[in-house]
């Protein structure tokens, strides 16, 4: 029987590599359109392509993720994460192969606002127009944090709510970001895609609150409670981030596999490695890493650090789990 202490180590391993894994997928087919893919759909990690990067090579999605957890290693420190991020644009820190190939103008422009001095929680953009996918595809390390050092509601949605902003600072990227989170903590709980997602919907005045009575509607689809439902051409994959959210809910729960929920994704065009990231980290929490497939994980650039850094983060939140005081 494991042991809560081993079970959050796996849970950490199992949800980094599970997104990070969903964007080396994504990569080599993004921009693609999704009839250009259902021609040729993809069915294993590849390389090159758009990119023209190896494989096992993950994107700005992974990279500011790996940041935040980084940070997360020694404490909640938002100035910190934001320093983090600029050092990922400088110098390509835990970029895959130490570079930069890929940024969305809107976390670009954030990132060169802190370089001038910008609080991180108010780098991000705030329009109705700053709601590309950029802060829900880095937010997941964030939920380890939070599981061990955050009981109030009002104090997690804070947190939320800065981390996203140091890019995207509109209420829709930071609901979505807010229920990501709690999807990720139902699931390490021990409840199924289906249920993450009631809990969502019987939730949802929590997040409507926070919303003041705007951008409601945005979110329309989610908080009917029927968004598996929905038809493929009904699932949009671009770069918005309600669109993201709700395809990798629709993928999560119309597949029964780490892998045939993250090819879902990615064959769903468009922005492939942010749908892959985002799906893949819920379904690589929910699986574990012995269904994420293993050949996989081998091609993988900086594994061993990225075992490291999950060890790490295990460290800081986790490990003194279950020792008598």
């Amino acid at each position: 029987m494991k042991t809560n202490s081993t079970k959050n180590k796996q849970l950490i391993q199992s949800g980094i590599f599970g997104f990070c894994i969903g964007d080396a997928l994504g990569v080599p087919v993004e921009f693609k359109s999704r009839n250009t893919i259902k021609k040729n759909p993809l069915t294993d990690m590849i390389g090159f392509g758009t990119h023209n990067q190896p494989p096992g090579t993950w994107s700005d999605d992974s990279s500011l993720a790996l940041c935040l957890a980084e940070s997360l290693t020694k404490g909640y420190d938002l100035q910190d994460i934001a320093k983090n991020f600029y050092k990922w644009y400088e110098e390509g820190y835990w970029g895959a192969h130490g570079e930069v190939f890929d940024i969305g103008g809107t976390t670009e422009e954030a990132i060169l606002n802190i370089e001038e001095g910008c609080k991180a929680e108010e780098a991000g953009g705030t329009s109705e127009h700053d709601n590309g996918n950029g802060s829900l595809m880095r937010i997941l390390p964030l939920v380890f944090y939070i599981d061990k050092k955050v009981t109030d509601e009002k104090e997690k949605y804070q947190i939320i709510k800065d981390v996203s902003s140091i890019t995207h600072g509109h209420i829709r990227s930071v609901i979505s970001c807010y229920i990501y989170i709690d999807l990720c903590l139902s699931i390490m709980k021990g409840l199924d895609f289906k249920q993450s997602y009631e809990q969502v919907v019987k939730e949802q005045e929590k997040y409507i609150a926070y919303m003041n009575g705007r951008d409601t509607q945005e979110f329309k689809r989610i908080f009917t409670g029927n968004i598996h439902d929905l038809k493929e051409e009904e699932i949009k994959s671009g770069g918005y981030v309600i669109h993201t959210l709700e395809a990798s809910l629709w993928c999560l729960m119309n597949t029964k596999s780490y892998s045939e929920a993250v090819l879902k994704a990615v064959n769903l065009g468009d922005d492939t490695d942010t749908t892959g990231v985002v799906t893949g980290g819920l379904a690589g929490l929910y699986y574990g890493m012995e269904d994420i497939p293993k050949e996989w994980v081998e091609k993988m650039a900086k594994k061993d650090e990225i075992f490291d850094l999950c060890d790490r983060l295990f460290k800081s939140y986790y490990q003194d789990e279950g020792k008598s005081s």
